[in-house]
C-alpha cells in the first residue's frame, strides 16, 4: 500500500492499494473510494462482539478489498490532522477510542482496559482505549495541533487525559489527584490529572473534541 495524507484542517488520506489488499474502519470514514473497492461489513467474531458491546465500541467494522489496482480515501471528523503510525509485532500502540481513524488490515484491533481501578473510575476517556497491534501502517486521527513526544525512562508528563490521543504500549498511565482543596474547587482543572510514564513515544493533541464540545454548551438553546 501507497498512501497520501492531503488537506489542511481537515485532512484526508487517500490509500492506493493492489488486488486483494485490504483496509479496515469502524465507522464511516471513507469519503471516496474506486468502483473495484468491495465493501464487508463484520463483527470481528463473538469475543470482540461482546468487549466493544460493554464499551461503548461500534460492534461493526467495515472491510475494503481492492479488486485490481485502486484507491480508497478515509477523512476526518474533525478539524486537526491525520497521522500514519506503522506497527511492528510487539510494538503495540494504545490510543484513544475516536482517534482510530482506518488501517491496513493485517493490523488488529481490540479493546484495552486499563488494570487500576483508580484510573477507570477517575480517568474517563483513559479507562477504555483502543489497542492496535501486530503490523502494518494504522492512521489515527489528531484533533487539533499534534506534539509528539518520546519519554525517557521514568520520564514523567502529566497531561490532561483528553489531550492524549495515543501511545505506545511501554508507557504507563496512572492518575494523581489534584492537590490542595482550593485548586480542586476553583482551579477549574478537574480532580484529577493523568500521569503518563516512560519509556515510550505519546501523541498529544491539543483542541480534544470533547473541550469544544464543552466551551460551545453554554451556547446551545434549552428549548424553552
Amino acid at each position: 500500500m501507497q498512501y497520501e495524507i492531503k488537506g489542511g484542517n481537515f485532512p484526508i488520506v487517500v490509500c492506493h492499494l493492489e488486488s486483494g489488499e485490504q483496509m479496515i474502519t469502524e465507522r464511516g470514514s471513507m469519503v471516496w473510494m474506486t468502483p473495484n473497492m468491495k465493501m464487508e461489513t463484520t463483527t470481528g467474531g463473538m469475543g470482540k462482539l461482546f468487549s466493544k458491546a460493554f464499551s461503548g465500541e461500534s460492534i461493526f467494522q467495515n472491510i475494503y478489498t481492492s479488486q485490481g489496482r485502486g484507491s480508497i480515501t478515509f477523512g476526518s471528523s474533525f478539524p486537526g490532522k491525520i497521522v500514519a503510525v506503522e506497527l511492528t509485532p510487539g510494538k503495540d500502540l494504545i490510543v484513544q477510542k475516536s482517534a482510530f481513524l482506518a488501517s491496513q488490515r493485517s493490523v488488529d484491533l481490540s479493546i484495552h482496559f486499563h488494570k487500576k481501578l483508580g484510573v477507570g473510575l477517575f480517568g474517563g476517556e483513559g479507562f477504555i482505549m483502543q489497542r492496535l497491534s501486530g503490523s502494518g501502517i494504522a492512521f489515527i486521527e489528531i484533533d487539533g495541533d499534534l506534539v509528539e513526544q518520546e519519554l525517557l525512562p521514568g520520564q514523567q508528563l502529566i497531561v490532561d487525559t483528553g489531550n492524549l490521543a495515543a501511545m505506545e504500549s511501554t508507557v504507563r498511565m496512572d492518575i494523581q489527584k489534584v492537590p490542595g482543596l482550593k485548586n480542586m474547587l476553583f482551579g477549574g482543572e478537574g480532580l484529577f490529572h493523568t500521569v503518563l510514564t516512560g519509556p515510550g513515544k505519546i501523541w498529544l493533541q491539543t483542541m480534544p473534541i470533547v473541550n469544544v464540545a464543552a466551551a460551545l454548551l453554554p451556547y446551545v438553546p434549552s428549548g424553552n
